[in-house]
């Protein structure tokens, strides 16, 4: 027995770890351990949580069963956490494997070992992982690597994070773990680290914009008034309180961004730097700015703060001063070093752009009102909140006193685009977004009716190369037909509120600027989106990419809730019917996108589907994240969007030598499900379709597929292999 209660795993055997044979001792110190007798806990998630997290687990049982191991897999799927992992049985587990291409909390599993991949590694070598999974270093020991990242053939996936060199603290918690789960700073490719770095910001920062933004819109519409200092509200009124509760909610804004950003690359251990730095990055105060970095601050503070934390945690220790190092010297350091070169090398100078453009601005003065619109608006528009806009904002409302009330117009019109645009984007192109994002969607709508550029900031953080030059673009069209149009705001405010309070002059114009600039603001974010879709198609069929665990498209459609749902179809025959499966010659011909487009085609023709063309983006924009063949001749392209009437599974057997799909054993595929659900699938179907997936992993399902000869044939074997739940 080991003295953290772990049972040692039985010897005997090789083990190749890291491409090399183990032969004597394991990287720990052990002999080459066998699989069997041993008891290993599992985890599986996608990011859809519809088919692989459930073909991972069918993999893992079956594999654990032929090597006498007994196994317990978690499945993070779609219809929530099942099967649980209790205490008794993380104390009795001899090692934990996490195969998830999302963020997976690993702090339960301290002194374990733990290996961490994609989920497709478990789908294609379970027996490898099995044997890695019980000579991995235990996660959180400062001797050792924290965990073992394992690139099943793909790369490894986004639920892994090395927690390089970090012991437990004294009640037994790891500091290296991370709430939310690591980001693998340590070991994938720096770009990928970012980009789910940001997502994991952006997501935590939503909920400080809806709620910071809807107090102060609610505390400004009922207590406040207009006034030429802009919109009042008494502070002896309830609503001063309100808008004081709104106000320090969108403090919290950027120095969250930054905190989880942090978190996301480096752990627990850079979150309180990454907070610290940025406040500092919004308190220009410290570096003699008005108006300081804004969220684009927090998004490098956050970065800043997460390498130099993981930089400091790979620096070798004693093994007395492990204990201390995550909660004390990591935090301290990364704040001094992160928080200084903000302080003394970055916002010096960001604090003398901004008095120069101010004075540009000043010089500006006097120059044609449509340019004079067009900076403007693209200024207040480009950083939402940050130093342009308030720069900006701010030498239009200097010039209300001096008589001049139309640069102030301007912004006034260029200040709503923004929120107002995202919040009618994330209607008319829902399957782009994910339900968080909609959500936010409607709360900017009715930011940006106040005023609140803020609300748009979610959207651009996650997509900046989208977002931001089209709220720029949209931003200059209404800031310069304001000022075409001599439209004037006599207070320091903006959107419609203002103009329904009588604080506008030219009330029609003003509206026109605001409507025009929003439609060029979604159609400019439109063709971008589409642009970026395009080149990535073009270059998944030009080029096989390997598994990205974790990426998410910067236009990746997400569920919506459908409201066309029959809430009684509760069992498997309501998901496939004969008109859903065609055979052999009937089946759709061509590549992989023609094959998902004609099954698509097909569910139209039959009323599952009412928007085809959504359905085969969500479908295809999957595919561009990781191929959906999974081996043994299947694929099973899924989508999850607005637009399928009801949970639909369409069934196609290729004839010939099947259709190349990227297949992780490289076999061609002959057997393709499409899975279409919406995001308000009951809880009973979605258990129905991972009884599905599981039964695509056995293999007296597959002959049954391949020895059908009618579609009766194929409808009765998923219906028995799914069972009626």
């Amino acid at each position: 027995m080991s003295t953290d209660g772990n049972r040692e795993p039985s010897l005997g055997g090789t083990a190749a770890v890291g491409g090399s044979t183990v032969n004597g001792s394991s990287a720990v110190g052990e002999e080459n351990p066998t699989v069997a007798g041993s008891t290993i806990l599992a985890i599986t998630a996608c990011p859809t949580g519809i088919a692989h997290t459930y073909m991972a687990a069918e993999k893992l049982e079956a594999a654990t069963k032929e090597a006498g191991a007994t196994v317990k897999v978690e499945t993070h799927g779609s219809i929530g956490v099942d099967n649980a992992f209790s205490h008794e049985d993380i104390a009795s587990a001899d090692a934990v494997i996490i195969a998830a291409d999302i963020a997976i909390d690993k702090e339960r599993f301290v002194n374990k070992r733990l290996v961490t991949t994609g989920v497709d590694a478990a789908i294609s070598h379970p027996d490898d992982l099995l044997r890695r999974a019980l000579i991995a270093p235990r996660w959180g020991q400062s001797h050792g690597k924290g965990n073992q990242e394992v690139d099943g053939g793909h790369g490894a996936g986004a639920g892994g994070g090395a927690s390089g060199g970090l012991s437990p603290d004294t009640d037994g918690a790891s500091m290296g773990g991370s709430a939310s789960g690591s980001m693998s700073g340590e070991s994938l490719n720096p770009a990928k680290v970012i980009y789910r770095a940001l997502m994991a910001g952006v997501s935590r920062m939503i909920p400080f914009v809806v709620t910071g933004g809807l107090l102060i819109a609610v505390a400004l519409s009922v207590g406040g008034h207009p006034t030429p200092e802009g919109m009042q509200i008494p502070k002896d009124s309830f609503w001063y309180d309100i808008n004081q509760l709104g106000t320090l909610a969108f403090s919290l804004m950027v120095p969250v961004l930054s905190a989880y950003i942090a978190e996301g690359i480096a752990d627990r251990s850079a979150l309180a730097p990454g907070f610290i730095t940025g406040m500092v990055a919004v308190t220009g105060s410290l570096y003699g700015s008005e108006a300081g970095t804004g969220f684009i601050g927090g998004i490098v503070t956050g970065i800043l703060s997460g390498y130099v934390a993981l930089a400091i945690r790979k620096i070798p220790i004693n093994k007395y001063v492990a204990p201390i190092w995550p909660i004390i010297v990591i935090p301290i350091v990364t704040t001094l070093i992160v928080g200084l070169l903000v302080i003394y090398v970055i916002g010096a100078p960001i604090a003398s752009l901004f008095d120069a453009l101010t004075h540009w601005l000043a010089s500006m003065n006097g120059t044609s009102s449509v340019v004079l619109g067009a900076v403007l608006g693209a200024m207040i528009a480009f950083d939402m909140g940050g130093p342009f806009n308030k720069t900006a904002f701010l030498f239009g409302g200097g010039l209300i006193a001096a008589g001049n009330a139309a640069p102030m117009g301007m912004n006034a019109a260029a200040i709503a685009v923004p929120p107002l645009a995202m919040g009618v984007i994330t209607f008319i192109r829902r399957q782009w977004f994910t339900k968080p994002e909609k959500d936010a969607g409607i709360a900017a709508l009715i930011m940006g009716c106040f005023g609140i550029t803020e609300g748009a900031i979610p959207f651009a953080a996650a997509r900046p190369l989208h977002v931001i030059p089209a709220n720029v673009i949209g931003g200059a069209v209404a800031g310069a037909l304001a000022g075409l149009w001599g439209v004037k705001d006599n207070v320091m405010h903006g959107g419609p509120i203002v103009a329904m309070l009588g604080a506008i002059d030219g009330v029609v114009w003003f509206f026109i600027a605001v409507l025009a600039g929003i439609a060029t603001t979604v159609t400019v974010m439109m063709g971008l989106t589409h642009i970026s879709m395009s080149r990535s198609e073009h270059s998944t069929k030009t080029t096989p990419t390997t598994h990205d665990a974790g990426a998410v498209s910067t236009a990746q459609p997400a569920g919506t809730v459908s409201t066309a749902q029959p809430a009684e179809e509760t069992s498997a025959r309501h998901l496939i019917d004969e008109s859903l499966v065609v055979l052999d010659d009937n089946a759709p011909s061509g590549d992989c996108e023609d094959i998902i487009r004609g099954l698509v085609e097909r569910a139209v023709s039959v009323g599952r589907i009412t928007d085809g063309d959504a359905v085969i983006q969500a479908a295809l924009t999957r595919e561009k994240q990781t191929t959906t063949a999974v081996g043994n001749e299947v694929a099973i392209p899924h989508a999850r969007v607005a637009g399928v009437a009801t949970p639909t599974v369409l069934f196609a057997r290729i004839p010939g030598d099947g259709v190349d799909w990227r297949s992780p054993d490289s076999k061609p595929v002959r057997f393709v499900f499409l899975i279409a659900v919406p995001e308000g699938a009951n809880k009973k179907h979605m258990k129905i379709l991972a009884q599905l997936a599981r039964a695509l992993m056995k293999d007296n399902f597959r002959t049954r597929l391949r020895e059908a000869t009618t579609r009766a044939g194929i409808v009765d074997a998923v219906r028995e292999a799914v069972g009626s739940l």
